[in-house]
C-alpha cells in the first residue's frame, strides 16, 4: 500500500535571508495506491525536488508529505528511487547488483533460509522479466545504456517496494530504446501493481505511461494542471497517433509555454529576426 498526500509543501534552498531560493510552494496532491502519475514542466519547475523529497533525499521546509498516514522524513525501503544515471556497481554482475540490497546489514538481521530462498526466487523472477537472464554474470561495462537501466529498475524492485520513484530514467536513450522500455515499465507496474512517480521532460512520454499527468510551472515550483490521460491500462505504441494523445500532448505543450513564459520568450526572438532583417 503506498497512498501518498502531500499537502501544502514548500521547498526553499539556502539559509534564511537574501539568498534563498524558493523551490516550491504550495504544493497539494493526492497519489492513490498503485497509481502511475507522470510529472512535466519546463526547467526549475521543482519535479525533481518534489521526487526527492517523496523519496525522503531532501527535507521540506514547510507542508507535509504523508505515506500510508506516516510523515516522510527520511529514506525507506518502501520508496525505491530510479536515477536518470544508471548507478550501478561496477564491480559486480548483473544478478549481483539486482540482489545488493539484500546484502546490506539491515536486511539481513533475523533472515531465514526461507527468506534468502524467497529473494534468490525473486531476483531470478525480475531477471526474466527483463530480459536479461542470459546476461546474469555479465557486469555493466559489457552492456548498452538500456540494458544497464533496466538492471538499475530490477534492483529497485528486489524489495518489493510500495512506491517506485522514477528521476527522467530513459533520459540518456535513443528513441528506439526508450519505446521498449516504456512498454517493460507498463508491463512492471501491471505485474508489480506498485505506485509509481515518474519525472520527465518529453510529453509524449509522460502521457503513454501516465494515468494522470501532473504539470508544474517555475518560479516557484507548483502545480498548474492535472490531466487525466484518456487511454486505456494496456497500451501500444500505436495510440501516440490517436486524436486523444495528440489533443492532449498539444494541450499540455501550449500550458508549458504559457506557464514558463515561453511565449514571451518567441515573441522577443521574433522582433530580434525582424530587427536584423531590416539592418
Amino acid at each position: 500500500m503506498s497512498k501518498v498526500h502531500i499537502k501544502q509543501l514548500s521547498k526553499v534552498f539556502g539559509a534564511s535571508g537574501t539568498n534563498t531560493v524558493p523551490a516550491l510552494q504550495g504544493v497539494d496532491l493526492m497519489i492513490e495506491d498503485g497509481e502511475f502519475v507522470t510529472l512535466v514542466g519546463a526547467s526549475g519547475c521543482g519535479k525533481s525536488t518534489l521526487l526527492r523529497i517523496l523519496a525522503g533525499l531532501e527535507h521540506h521546509s514547510s507542508g507535509s508529505v504523508i505515506c500510508n498516514g506516516a510523515d516522510i522524513v527520511g529514506p525507506s525501503a518502501d520508496r525505491a528511487m530510479v536515477f536518470q544515471h544508471y548507478s550501478l556497481y561496477p564491480w559486480l554482475n548483473v544478478m549481483e547488483n539486482i540482489k545488493f540490497s539484500r546484502s546490506l546489514k539491515a536486511n539481513r538481521e533475523d533472515i531465514t533460509s526461507a527468506d534468502v530462498e524467497a529473494a534468490s526466487g525473486r531476483a531470478d523472477a525480475l531477471l526474466d522479466l527483463i530480459g536479461l537472464n542470459k546476461y546474469a554474470k555479465a557486469y555493466p561495462n559489457q552492456l548498452s545504456g538500456g540494458m544497464q537501466q533496466r538492471v538499475a529498475i530490477a534492483r529497485a524492485l528486489m524489495g518489493k517496494p510500495a512506491m517506485l520513484l522514477m528521476d527522467e530514467p530513459f533520459g540518456a536513450l535513443d528513441a528506439q530504446t526508450r519505446e521498449v522500455m516504456h512498454d517493460l515499465i507498463l508491463h512492471i507496474h501491471r505485474m508489480e501493481k506498485t505506485t509509481i512517480v515518474f519525472v520527465t521532460h518529453d510529453v509524449d512520454e509522460a502521457i503513454y505511461l501516465g494515468q494522470r499527468v501532473i504539470l508544474m510551472q517555475p518560479r516557484p515550483g507548483r502545480i498548474h494542471s492535472i490531466y487525466p490521460v484518456p487511454l486505456p491500462v494496456r497500451r501500444d505504441q500505436e495510440m501516440k497517433h490517436s486524436t486523444e494523445f495528440r489533443a492532449l500532448k498539444s494541450e499540455i505543450l501550449a500550458r508549458i509555454r504559457e506557464s514558463s513564459g515561453m511565449t514571451t520568450d518567441q515573441e522577443l526572438l521574433k522582433k530580434l529576426n525582424q530587427t536584423s532583417e531590416i539592418t
